[in-house]
């Protein structure tokens, strides 16, 4: 065969590597010249877009390529193909010039590029005139890329996509297509062998498994009516404003009759007034994003920019977003940048190499969960994510993310055996890569979406978490808003357990959280995590009979709603639910039916209203001038006592009595002489406890008051003069 012939061959195999050489209309000495192949066709003529004659082609080869001589300059092209007494007409791909641009690819090769979900993926857009999607796809070492769907028959032969050689990005424009169309890339590798086809890791929509195919869809919704909600947050100092975070796995927090997820809309009508009504200020997704396996949870996300397709389109996330905004909830997301699981769709060796993570198993593998680990130190890596937390802040104006498992990836050897992990240059554990990662994360939303927070999941005494991630050669300071204060939920859940009659000898578990209480700016979490693989509910967590493990948990919620820090309950508990909680079902609603789990709902309505009228018991969540010590050393009676407090506003003591007797006339240090009212008592009868109290009030001089400190109850008395 001729060099012709042979490049004519490779075209029809879909092997050659740059179509665009040979396909769609190009200049020459003669006149512009045009070739496509066109399967099926018997007759060809060409036309401009606006289907003017531009001439005829001529089959010269049976297998459908077609070529010849068309008046007028290269430009896009409109094809009408006659054959088997059918016609139809086709709109050349390979007659439209790029969609990128040269400050796209060197913003992207220095890793700057902060607008890479406006590039890569699929974008439904008008390009030289003619509506389509523009398809891009980063993947550098492979050999060819071609982009398969329900649109060519899944064949790989059809489009093959035009090479960026700076940047390794693959592009082509597609017209006419809308949105819901699938598709997925085929990727020839380096060594020649055609991977499975992935899916598209910047695709905005994704078929509902098991399917894996993505989905051609436009991100989010056009209108928002947010505006006084994200100027409201956008003014604050978040660490001085009520935060009071209700955490919601979307697929079991109810159901539908038929024991299907809600739609996003049905959750909106449904949650939203619920926690409105609950007092809750914010909502807290466990991840939204596209996965394939439910067990999951949503931490194996294959789409990160997806909406998971179990609740329905794009465009109903965006509106649930809306609805609370309007409601006045914000709307915080898990975000899962730590590791990404191995399905053949995904990411793992995207294009043929270990692209997106190590190709070393001890940097690139999780043992815990048998995933993969993002090579964080690969500038397009790094990029990928922050561009991920940058898109839903952007596009679905989700108020924050609470970032998962930071503390696997701020350490080489998280979960490791010695021999199994690689020191880092000076010959130590931080995965300091991991950390700028983090801190360009952070960077990156605080400076461009004020009002945003993050949240980090990080479990160990990495200094620095919640300090700003300024460029003053301090590496460990990560940036973000707040920290999960997860030794607060172990000490605390484990004092909770306890019997009261051995309790006095564990005192510290309540008192050493307050040492470090304000190192960081601190959520208290009553998360997913306490109620599964068998740890039980937290009320079956609760030490004594079953009145005592109401009035226990009762007590428990208002200690942490006084303590210092924002509040997180996962969804369940504040009804008191007795079941583990499974994703595969719906919560115990009938549970409420009972006075005793009613109870426990009101008390928690309660909390959060006290939390947010009272500046006193938020205002001054995360620095230590807002607590003071009342009683602190009282072991033997299982008894403490705190204030909390705010500048120009009365303080609020926080008194609570961990043993089943009652304490009467009970000398409680108090900081002002004065009268102080009961706000709230967790043993008063509306709530299911005994009725124990002080009758609404006490009267304090020289220094305290004699109180009756009612059986496992915390009570708050604010001062009143």
């Amino acid at each position: 065969m001729t060099p012709d012939r042979a490049a004519i061959e490779a075209l029809l195999a879909g092997k050659h590597g740059d179509p665009f050489a040979l396909l769609g209309p190009h200049a020459g000495p003669d006149g512009t010249f045009t070739r496509a192949i066109l399967p099926g066709a018997e007759e060809v003529a060409a036309f401009s877009i606006r289907r003017a004659s531009l001439g005829k082609l001529a089959r010269v080869d049976d297998r459908g390529v077609f070529e010849g001589h068309i008046r007028g300059k290269p430009g896009p092209v409109k094809y009408r193909c006659r054959g088997g007494g059918a016609e139809w007409w086709v709109t050349d791909p390979y007659s439209f010039g790029p969609v990128l641009g040269p400050l796209d690819d060197l913003l992207f090769a220095e890793g700057n590029h902060f607008r890479l979900f406006d590039k890569l993926g699929a974008h439904l857009i008008e390009h030289q005139g003619v509506a389509g999607c523009h398809f891009a796809v980063w993947a550098p070492n492979a050999r060819i890329v071609s982009l398969v769907g329900d649109f060519n028959d899944w064949d790989r032969r059809r489009h093959v996509m035009r090479l960026r050689a700076d940047i390794g990005v693959w592009e082509i424009f597609l017209p006419d297509i809308d949105a819901g169309r699938a598709y997925k890339f085929c990727i020839t590798g380096p060594d020649g062998t055609v991977q499975p086809l992935k899916a598209d890791p910047f695709a905005f929509a994704a078929e509902l498994r098991p399917s894996t195919a993505s989905l051609t869809a436009r991100p989010a919704k056009p209108d928002w009516g947010d505006d006084a909600h994200r100027a409201h947050w956008a003014s604050v100092d978040p660490r001085r404003e009520p935060i009071s975070i209700y955490e919601v796995h979307p697929g079991s927090w109810q159901r539908d009759e038929n024991g299907w997820f809600l739609s996003w809309d049905t959750m909106a009508e449904k949650l939203i007034p619920y926690v409105a009504d609950m007092g809750f200020t914010h909502i807290e997704f466990m991840p939204v994003s596209e996965h394939p396996y439910d067990p999951s949870w949503g931490y194996q996300t294959t789409g990160l920019y997806a909406p998971s397709s179990r609740f329905g389109g794009p465009d109903g996330f965006a509106r649930f977003i809306d609805g609370a905004h309007r409601a006045g909830i914000c709307v915080l997301i898990d975000w899962v940048p730590a590791h990404f699981p191995v399905d053949e769709h995904g990411l793992a060796r995207f294009d043929g190499t270990a692209l997106y993570e190590h190709e070393d198993q001890r940097l690139g593998f999780h043992p815990d969960w048998n995933t993969a680990i993002y090579n964080f130190g690969r500038r397009e890596v790094a990029s990928f994510l922050i561009n991920n937390a940058l898109f839903w802040a952007e596009h679905y104006h989700v108020d924050g993310l609470r970032v998962d498992a930071v503390a696997s990836m701020l350490y080489r050897d998280y979960s490791r055996e010695a021999g199994e992990w690689i020191p880092n240059a000076e010959g130590g554990r931080e995965y300091w890569e991991a950390a700028e990662f983090l801190r360009g994360m952070n960077r990156a939303v605080y400076g461009s979406h004020a009002g945003f927070l993050t949240v980090a999941e990080e479990s160990t005494s990495w200094p620095g978490v919640t300090t700003p991630a300024f460029d003053d050669g301090s590496r460990s300071n990560l940036g973000f808003g707040f920290k999960w204060n997860m030794g607060f939920m172990h000490d605390t859940l484990q004092y909770m357990a306890r019997d009261p009659i051995h309790r006095q000898f564990h005192h510290g578990e309540i008192t050493f959280g307050l040492v470090y209480a304000f190192s960081e700016n601190f959520v208290l979490p009553l998360s997913h995590d306490e109620v599964v693989h068998g740890k039980g509910s937290l009320l079956t967590k609760m030490s004594g009979d079953d009145w005592q493990k109401f009035a226990t948990l009762r007590a428990y919620y208002a200690m942490m709603w006084g303590y210092p820090g924002k509040k997180l309950l996962f969804m369940g508990q504040e009804f008191a639910q007795r079941r583990e909680w499974s994703e595969e079902r719906s919560l115990d609603w009938e549970l409420l039916d009972a006075s005793a789990h009613a109870g426990v709902r009101d008390l928690v309505r309660d909390l959060n209203r006290l939390y947010r009228e009272k500046p006193a018991l938020h205002a001054r969540d995360c620095e230590g001038e807002g607590f003071e010590w009342l009683v602190v050393d009282d072991a033997a009676n299982s008894v403490f006592a705190w204030a909390r407090k705010c500048p120009g506003q009365p303080p609020v003591a926080i008194v609570f009595n961990m043993t089943p007797q009652v304490h009467h006339d009970y000398w409680l240090r108090l900081p002002l002489d004065g009268e102080w009212r009961e706000v709230l008592n967790t043993d008063a009868a509306h709530y299911g406890g005994s009725g124990q109290g002080n009758m609404g009030s006490v009267h304090a001089g020289h220094g305290g008051a004699k109180v009756t400190l009612p059986p496992l109850a915390t009570l708050y008395l604010e001062y009143n003069g």
